[in-house]
C-alpha cells in the first residue's frame, strides 16, 4: 500500500474526496499526512476529524522564502512517503523540490492545460467565452503547471455561466476524476519513466477519464 502526503492550504474538498476515497478501500494507499501552509486552513479539520497526521508549516512563519521551502522540503524527506499530492496547495514549489521529487508529485489544475496555467482560470474562460472548460492532473516539474499531462476532465461551458456555477462544476469534476488518477498510480498502473507518463500494457490512454464528462 502506498504512503500518500497531502499538501493543502484551503478548504481542502479535494482533501476529502481523497479520504473517502481511501477509507472505502477505492484507492490502494494511506495517507500519512496532510501538510498545510496555512494555519486557519479547513483542510487540516478534515484531517484531524480522520486521525490523519497533520503538520502546518506556515509561510507567515518564515523571514524568507529559502527558510519556507527548506522546512517543507525537511518534512517531505522525512516522511518517505511514495506520492505527494497537491489539493489546492497555493504555493509554488521550490526547483529544488520539485526536482528531488520529480515523478512522486501531481497536482491537479482548474484548465484543459497547457491553457491558462497559474491562477484566475474561471474567470478567463467566462472573459474568453471559451465552450469546453476542464481540468489537467499532471506530474510537477520546476515549471509552473508544465508538467507531463496524466488525465483531462473535460466540461460543456453554458453560454451564460458564471464563475460560480463553473467553480462548482469543476469541484465534482475532480472529486471524481483526482481519487482515480491516485488509485492507478498507487497501483502501478501509471507511472513516470524518462519523463514520460505511461500506462500499464498501453490500456489507459491520456485524458481516458472524464474526458467528456459532463456535469
Amino acid at each position: 500500500m502506498k504512503k500518500i502526503i497531502i499538501l493543502i492550504s484551503g478548504n481542502g474538498s479535494n482533501l476529502q474526496a481523497i479520504i473517502d476515497s481511501c477509507k472505502s478501500g477505492n484507492i490502494d494507499g494511506e495517507i500519512v499526512s496532510v501538510i498545510s501552509n496555512k494555519e486557519n486552513a479547513y483542510g487540516i479539520q478534515r484531517a484531524m476529524k480522520a486521525g490523519i497526521t497533520t503538520k502546518i508549516i506556515s509561510d507567515d512563519s518564515f523571514n524568507s522564502r529559502e527558510e519556507f521551502d527548506k522546512t517543507l522540503f525537511s518534512s517531505l524527506m522525512e516522511i518517505e512517503a511514495d506520492l505527494i499530492v497537491l489539493a489546492g496547495f497555493m504555493k509554488i514549489l521550490s526547483k529544488k523540490t520539485a526536482d528531488h521529487f520529480y515523478g512522486k508529485i501531481i497536482n491537479i489544475h482548474p484548465s484543459l492545460l497547457p491553457k491558462y496555467p497559474g491562477l484566475n482560470t474561471h474567470s478567463k474562460v467566462v472573459k474568453n467565452q471559451d465552450i469546453i472548460h476542464g481540468v489537467t492532473i499532471h506530474y510537477v516539474s520546476s515549471q509552473l503547471d508544465a508538467g507531463p499531462i496524466i488525465a483531462q476532465g473535460r466540461i460543456d461551458v453554458n453560454a451564460h455561466a458564471d464563475i460560480e456555477e463553473l467553480i462548482n462544476r469543476i469541484h465534482q469534476v475532480e472529486h471524481i476524476i483526482y481519487p482515480k488518477i491516485i488509485n492507478l498510480i498507487c497501483k502501478n498502473d501509471i507511472y513516470m519513466e524518462n519523463g514520460n507518463v505511461n500506462f500499464k500494457n498501453n490500456s489507459h490512454p491520456r485524458g481516458y477519464i472524464c474526458n467528456s464528462y459532463e456535469i
